[in-house]
């Protein structure tokens, strides 16, 4: 196996295929959960148009087929159909992923126009209470007549809906609302922590109990509905009995480019200390995928710790993820502590120990998804 790793290490890294476009931090909803930088506030500049269109020639260029156009809330760039038209032009296979605010009639006609391939709606919940509440909006009514609109419009009835202690136990009405809506897939994707999620983990985290009657409530639905809706159900990392191969390797199919035209191999990785992510303004995505000290940085297993060197799992999860572990050890080297074999699996049990059952409120209140300045993760011990 070592051997055949080296080739592949000799040979250089292999195109991005899926290329996530974070076109603005901006957004109306406020979610608990939100895996934006916590530092909102120092991050500005959002690319323009003509730095975008850019940025997916030298994506496609590179091998990229897919991409993904996000945020914050992606509809609020007003030259989102540009992006798109030139995306398609290019022969990209593109997915929106929204709220729904924005989204009206003219909006997407526009983007059906410029050849958008998908659009993913995200719920809160399937009650406008919790939703809103989640959001610190008012916004579920809106969630359900952009729903509609999509499914009218001839696109995939894409729904998201994150999943954490709050809303869990409603995931039997969730599905409802989905087959009420003819959703043809639905995605109950778990809670993972990073962001806004992990400084609010202590409110978020369920029970075993909660994931693992939601998981069973999911594929009775499954069985029930004979492939009519497909379901996907993300358990939480802290869940899981192995790490996750997180975007499948640092650096090796997966590339983001957030708001500002900083570069990243994952969403989250921009929290990491120590590295200087590049940036589109100031050089070529070729330069920045290939030649980069970041992306390069948590490549092949050069750079792994015990016990991850020497496991021979180490070349299916990577050795977890290394937003993760810098989270919950304040190291990025270490091994993703979710594995058990990590000398400080502890401080996942710990935590999963202190979320059954009722367990004590947490020390501070939730803490709302805005653009101001909240203090960046120093690799917590909890």
């Amino acid at each position: 196996m070592a051997g055949s790793n080296s080739q592949a290490e000799a040979r250089g890294p292999g195109p991005p295929l899926w290329l996530l476009a974070e076109l603005t931090y901006r957004c109306p909803l406020h979610c608990v959960y939100c895996s934006n930088p916590l530092d909102l506030a120092a991050i500005d500049g959002e690319l323009t148009t003509a730095e975008w269109q850019r940025v997916l020639r030298e994506a496609r260029a590179l091998g990229a087929v897919q991409l993904g156009l996000s945020g914050g809330e992606p509809m609020l760039r007003e030259d989102l159909a540009e992006i798109v038209a030139e995306g398609h032009a290019l022969g990209f296979y593109s997915n929106l992923i929204t709220s729904g605010v924005g989204l009206d009639e003219r909006r997407i006609a526009e983007l059906r126009t410029a050849g958008l391939d998908h659009i993913q709606v995200s719920f809160q919940d399937s009650t406008r209470e919790v939703n809103d509440f989640l959001s610190s909006t008012r916004t579920f009514e809106l969630k359900l007549k952009v729903a509609r609109l999509v499914k009218s419009h001839g696109y995939p009835m894409v729904l998201n809906v994150v999943l954490s202690r709050l809303n869990i136990d409603h995931v039997d009405r969730i599905i409802e609302m989905a087959i009420a809506l003819e959703a043809d897939f639905l995605e109950l994707a778990n809670t993972q922590y990073y962001g806004w999620a992990y400084a609010n983990r202590d409110h978020l985290l369920p029970s075993r109990t909660q994931v693992e009657r939601a998981e069973r409530i999911t594929n009775a639905y499954r069985a029930k509905l004979q492939g009519r809706m497909k379901m996907f159900f993300v358990v939480p990392d802290y869940y899981a009995e192995r790490p996750k191969p997180c975007m499948n390797g640092w650096g090796s199919v997966f590339l983001n480019v957030a708001p500002d035209g900083v570069a990243l191999p994952c969403q989250a990785a921009r929290m990491l200390p120590g590295i200087a992510f590049p940036n589109v303004r100031d050089a070529s995505l070729a330069e920045i995928w290939n030649e980069s000290a970041a992306f390069n940085r948590y490549r092949g297993e050069a750079w792994m710790r015990e016990p991850c060197r020497s496991c021979d799992e180490r070349m299916r999860d990577f050795g977890g993820c290394r937003c993760q572990a810098y989270l919950l050890t304040g190291e990025a080297e270490n091994a993703d502590p979710v594995c058990a074999l990590s000398p400080l699996h502890a401080r996942v049990t710990d935590v999963v120990a202190r979320a059954q059952g009722d367990p004590a409120p947490p020390a501070r209140p939730l803490i709302f998804r805005e653009r101001r300045a909240l203090p960046r993760a120093s690799g917590s011990r909890s």
